[in-house]
């Protein structure tokens, strides 16, 4: 168990380098990753459940305590990512299936990695992680509703069918993880611990499996746009978050917070549901997405925690 900890941590301090790494290789090797094309929906709700592992009803306790902080943080969420999703799509004359991955990225919940940017950051880690629960139990609605509104000119949208497959492959396994970690806490304490691990590998894998995938497509003239867009995407939720954060007279570990729940998105719930309910190419933005925000959460939390 010692080992795998340190293995975690290890893999932890170099993640970022490692997505890129494993891009790289499946890029140039796509066969691996390949055999797992059809399981990205299983490797997404184990993610997940390793999610729900480390809440407890105490943590939702927490949310009706204080809501006004976590329901304002989830607003602002799911308000400002797809403003911007659709106005750079607009901006950058995007069209089809990746206009649709851009607005599908910038409608899903805030990325598991926030917690560890607000942590590192030294920011309001339990604000954090209520506004990231409650806005990936409300993905079901806002997902369906998001890409109705902002992608529906773009491509076919099944709302009926996003809702209960986005409930059955993120809420389902949240709550599982919740209700084993709240009556089997003691019993599970190790496997808590190698828990970062398997979501990390997991990550890992779907990011492979886009990058096996689209290994045509990745780098042609349509594509290499959608770099700058999710750089631009980012970079803009991480401004608007914090200024918001300011707007409404927040402390400075909680700006932290909303900075990185509002700008850093579930990019592998993104990569899964193009995957699966799109095509494949359409899992590009958030496949981009994915590298970029970790380079980014990493520097920008980095600075704040040098400054404070």
């Amino acid at each position: 168990m010692t080992m795998l900890k340190s293995i975690s941590s290890w893999v932890s301090r170099w993640f970022t380098a490692l997505i890129i790494l494993w891009a790289a290789f499946n890029y140039f090797a796509p066969g691996f990753s390949l055999s797992f094309a059809s399981n990205v929906s299983y490797i997404l709700s184990l993610i997940l459940f390793g999610m729900g592992l480390t809440l407890s009803p105490a943590d939702f306790k927490r949310i009706f305590k204080r809501p006004i902080p976590v329901i304002l943080g989830t607003v602002a969420h799911y308000v400002i990512m797809p403003l911007i999703a659709f106005t750079l799509c607009l901006v950058f004359h995007l069209e089809g299936d990746i206009a649709a991955g851009v607005i599908l990225v910038g409608s899903c919940p805030s990325g598991t990695a926030s917690s560890v940017m607000a942590f590192l950051a030294k920011g309001d880690v339990a604000l954090d992680v209520s506004i990231e629960a409650l806005s990936t139990l409300l993905a079901p609605i806002m997902l369906p509703l998001l890409l109705k509104l902002y992608a529906g000119q773009y491509v076919a949208v099944s709302s009926s069918t996003l809702f209960w497959k986005t409930l059955e492959i993120v809420v389902a396994p949240i709550i599982l993880g919740v209700i084993v970690n709240t009556f089997f806490s003691k019993q599970i304490e190790p496997i808590k611990h190698v828990m970062p691990l398997i979501s990390q590998i997991a990550i890992l894998s779907i990011i492979g499996v886009v990058f096996a995938v689209n290994r045509a497509h990745l780098f042609s003239a349509a594509t290499m746009i959608i770099i700058p867009i999710v750089m631009l995407h980012n970079l803009l939720g991480y401004a608007l978050g914090y200024g918001f954060a300011r707007l409404i007279k927040l402390d400075l570990p909680q700006q932290k917070a909303f900075t990185f729940e509002v700008g850093m998105q579930d990019s592998s719930l993104g990569a899964t549901l193009a995957m699966k309910y799109l095509v494949p190419v359409a899992a590009v933005p958030s496949t981009f997405f994915s590298i970029w925000h970790n380079i980014s959460g990493s520097i920008l939390s980095s600075w704040w925690a040098r400054r404070q």
